[in-house]
């Protein structure tokens, strides 16, 4: 099988955004889960596991950058049809999701809850309707950046520009994370600075990573898969060190201590990231039979990452949280394996039927 056939069933993209939203889906279970009362022990238990999978919003980033450099390689498409085409894909679930959300379930609202016209607006689109939905207030600002991307992809057109790019953008997101680990992060404040996070710049360089990606995708592959073990030892410490300063704060441990900022996260961030790529280039040259299987599972990563906190919502109002309060592992473990399931069944059940009705209304225009 031909490298561009591989890449046609499964890319290094498709394996972020599938790990980036089982992972999102243990956060959204693990922070219902801590908001229960909790003995300590257990409090830093779920810290070490929070913190595992909290690498999220820039894999998804990043897997959506090295798909679309992919898909959009041989032909730039128009940046009208582009969006109209992101509408449906990305755009319009993110809408109805986020109506259900607020009116379904408006409890689940973070900061302040809406109590008027302006204020719903506001929590529409800032991202405040449900505790994950922040992701896709800064994931969607990339879609409108694209032809910027499109510029940067043609700039990098050897290994000298490559490496050059690669040099400003570590010079660039170096300095975010220097003034933010010395003036915001220290003070009692800095949960008042959660807008950072939806801001576009704060992931930009994630972008430009899964840009880069995809232009080497050969020279990548060979040095991550060569040094995968070094990114695993790399990862385990940064992981320690982000405990450590979670754990710094008094008790009881709160997950909005944490920040994509600090350095400790964009190390254990960046070597997750080379370990889900090295992943997928090493199944690729195997020919894994999990390639269509993580092909189609990306296709319904992002909907089942809008979905799944509503799930998680209805499964822990009809026992979830009950189970969970007498056994905690126990019940994060089934809480979260229901979530998944549901989420994606409920995608994959959806898409199915669209399908089945277009085939059906082309059929009766012929």
């Amino acid at each position: 099988m031909k490298n561009e056939e591989l890449h046609a069933v499964a890319d290094g993209g498709d394996y972020l955004k599938v790990f980036a939203c089982t992972a999102v889906i243990l956060q959204s279970v693990l922070g219902f889960a801590l908001g229960l009362t909790q003995p300590v022990a257990l409090q830093r238990g779920l810290a070490w596991a929070y913190l595992l999978v909290k690498f999220t919003a820039p894999a998804f980033i990043c897997g959506i950058l090295l798909t679309t450099m992919r898909t959009t390689a041989r032909q730039q498409p128009i940046y009208r049809h582009y969006l109209k085409q992101q509408w449906s894909a990305l755009f319009f679930p993110t809408i109805c999701w986020t109506l259900a959300y607020l009116l379904i379930f408006p409890g689940l609202q973070q900061q302040r809850a809406y109590h008027d016209g302006l204020s719903f607006v506001w929590q529409f689109v800032n991202g405040n309707a449900a505790p994950h939905l922040w992701y896709n207030t800064m994931m969607l600002q990339m879609i409108f950046l694209m032809p910027l991307f499109w510029v940067i992809r043609r700039l990098i057109h050897s290994r000298w520009a490559a490496w050059w790019a690669l040099g400003l953008t570590a010079i660039g997101y170096l300095a975010w994370v220097a003034w933010y680990t010395l003036r915001v992060y220290p003070t009692a404040q800095f949960t008042d600075w959660y807008l950072l996070d939806r801001v576009f710049l704060g992931f930009f360089p994630y972008a430009i990573l899964g840009i880069l990606a995809w232009v080497g995708w050969s020279a990548v592959q060979r040095q991550l898969r060569r040094w995968w073990w070094l990114l695993l030892v790399i990862g385990v410490v940064a992981l320690v060190g982000q405990n450590r300063a979670l754990l710094s704060w008094p008790l009881p441990v709160s997950f909005s201590h944490t920040s994509y900022y600090l350095p400790a996260t964009v190390i254990y961030i960046l070597s997750i990231i080379g370990l889900i790529l090295a992943l997928a280039g090493h199944q690729q040259s195997r020919h894994s039979r999990w390639l269509p299987v993580i092909h189609r599972l990306a296709g319904y990563a992002y909907p089942s990452y809008l979905a799944n906190v509503f799930w998680l919502q209805l499964i822990w109002l009809l026992g979830g949280a009950a189970f969970t309060r007498q056994h905690a592992l126990l019940g994060i473990a089934s809480c979260y394996l229901l979530t998944w399931c549901w989420s994606f069944g409920f995608t994959a059940l959806l898409d199915n039927a669209l399908k089945w009705r277009k085939t059906r209304w082309q059929e009766r225009n012929r």
